[in-house]
């Protein structure tokens, strides 16, 4: 078993995403256009990073015209946007580490952003490499625990290709190598398996506990800006919440 279980809350975490659903489409929109650019094919049988973007569609339940539309658009000849990847790293309250990820057309515009809520709800912007250390890149698949059976979601995940696999009270939650997601993905599909959450992220190797008061509330409104960001794609942390 390895990793913290982030999913003690389903219904909290459902209503969270259920109200900023427009805004996670849009910004899964701009990560697909991103990896048909780079990995210049429309075809996510072609295309590994397309195929990892499109698996988070679905799990977003982000629905297939909308999943369509957004490549054909990145294919059009008459689509002028151009982002780039950024990752900054820093420093919540307490010392959390933070990394943040972002697809931006304008670093101009994004790091003085991203910067100033780092300033103003932590400890500020580190340098590359400061906190990504103590993170491990892995797929990471979350499924609702309902009245399914530990030991045969445990095979079926293994089975599949997975790693690791660790069942919390609400949900569980599959490891994955990054290379081997897609595939693991498409296998516990196949099976009938319904996704909460399905994407490559950053798992801390260890976790910061926050004892005050303001402390908590600063780092739930860092967090809550930053994803608030229209260029900020993903936020990781070691904050282990209660």
């Amino acid at each position: 078993m390895s990793g913290h279980s982030k999913w003690h809350n389903i219904q909290k975490t459902k209503g969270a995403a259920d109200a900023k659903r427009s805004q996670i489409f849009t910004k899964i929109a701009r990560e697909m256009i991103v990896a048909v650019k780079t990995g210049g094919s429309g075809d996510p049988n072609n295309n590994s990073r397309l195929a990892t973007v499109i698996a988070k569609a679905k799990a977003a339940n982000m629905p297939n015209d909308n999943i369509k539309r957004t490549i054909e658009k990145a294919l059009g000849s008459g689509n002028s946007d151009d982002y780039e990847s950024v990752t900054y790293e820093g420093y919540g309250p307490s010392g959390v580490a933070v990394i943040v990820e972002a697809l931006t057309d304008n670093r101009n515009r994004t790091a003085p952003e991203v910067r100033h809520l780092l300033d103003k709800f932590g400890k500020g912007l580190g340098a590359t490499g400061c906190v990504s250390w103590s993170f491990d890149q892995k797929g990471v698949i979350v499924i609702e625990r309902e009245d399914l059976d530990e030991d045969t979601v445990m095979m079926d995940a293994l089975d599949a290709g997975a790693s690791d696999m660790e069942a919390g009270e609400e949900a569980f939650e599959i490891y994955t190598d990054p290379a081997d997601f897609g595939a693991v993905l498409e296998k516990l599909e196949a099976k009938g398996y319904v996704f909460l959450s399905a994407k490559v992220e950053m798992v801390p190797q260890n976790y910061v506990k926050l004892e005050s008061e303001e402390d908590i509330k600063n780092m739930e409104k860092l967090i809550d800006s930053l994803e608030d960001n229209d260029d900020v794609q993903n936020v990781w942390h070691n904050w282990e919440q209660e």
